[in-house]
């Protein structure tokens, strides 16, 4: 069982990848412009739920269940794209301008609405709260905000492109292969670090936490700025290493921290 968690992510790749491709096939085939929506919404979400599902796997415990998972990324999706738009579209009238700066702020807060919710309700349960469980309902999170995101990059390109399709693949497969190292990776450590900080609730982790947050709306606009093919990449991968080292710091967290070592033996509130 431990092996097919592992890899698991393989599978939604290679699932969600099928799909897209039999909806493509068959909207070329028929020309038949309502499979657009389905090629876009694919498109746009596969590679995101397969770093998903691998994140999952190698958080170091399978304990926060996929309908969690699930209803993050759809809330967190939702809830932070229209925070964020809505955020935006004041400062942009306010100021006359939407400095990058002040849309990474603004993106990396709207994102963690729905976690904090999550958090909250965990707390009030008296459940787990290892920051391993944060940093995957962060990347949930990231998810669904990065998916619906591309969705909008996709139907304006639609629109832009008077129906050419292949603007609409190249933003669905550029935005789709990025998304992992972009929204998912930066929400990601925020919210393992708030957990953290909720779990050892001490300034060292505060100021972690208020560091993690500052990295991650620094990443997010340099993101925005560069606007080139090695400025995306240094970017990624700089945020997927430094996810990827805190990922493996948290699965031995509890054994730095005894109070979470005797959460751990308690049931969780997250699990399914």
């Amino acid at each position: 069982m431990t092996r097919t968690r592992r890899w698991s992510w393989l599978l939604v790749l290679i699932v969600g990848a099928g799909l897209y491709l039999l909806v493509l096939r068959t909207l070329v085939a028929t020309k038949n412009p309502n499979f657009v929506p389905a090629l876009i919404l694919l498109g746009a979400s596969v590679v995101p739920a397969a770093f998903l599902a691998f994140t999952q796997a190698r958080s170091g415990h399978w304990r926060v269940p996929a309908s969690m998972l699930a209803i993050v990324a759809f809330f967190g999706g939702v809830i932070g794209v229209v925070a964020a738009g809505t955020w935006e579209y004041d400062v942009l009238r306010d100021l006359g301008v939407l400095p990058m700066v002040f849309v990474g702020l603004i993106e990396e807060v709207a994102k963690l609405i729905v976690p904090g919710v999550v958090l909250f309700a965990v707390f009030a349960r008296r459940g787990r709260r290892e920051p391993a469980d944060g940093l995957v309902v962060g990347v949930a999170s990231g998810m669904g905000f990065a998916a619906l995101e591309t969705m909008g990059y996709a139907f304006t390109a639609l629109l832009a492109a008077k129906g050419d399709l292949g603007a609409v693949e190249q933003t669905l497969f550029i935005r789709g292969l990025l998304a992992p190292a972009g929204h998912t990776a930066w929400t990601g450590l925020t919210c393992g670090a708030l957990w953290a900080f909720a779990a050892n609730p001490h300034l060292r982790q505060f100021l972690t936490l208020a560091a993690t947050f500052v990295g991650a709306v620094t990443l997010h606009t340099a993101w925005d700025s560069l606007g080139t093919v090695w400025g995306y990449a240094v970017v990624g991968v700089a945020s997927l290493t430094w996810l990827t080292v805190q990922q493996h710091r948290y699965r031995t967290f509890d054994d730095r921290h005894p109070r979470i070592a005797s959460q751990r033996r308690a049931p969780s509130v997250l699990a399914g």
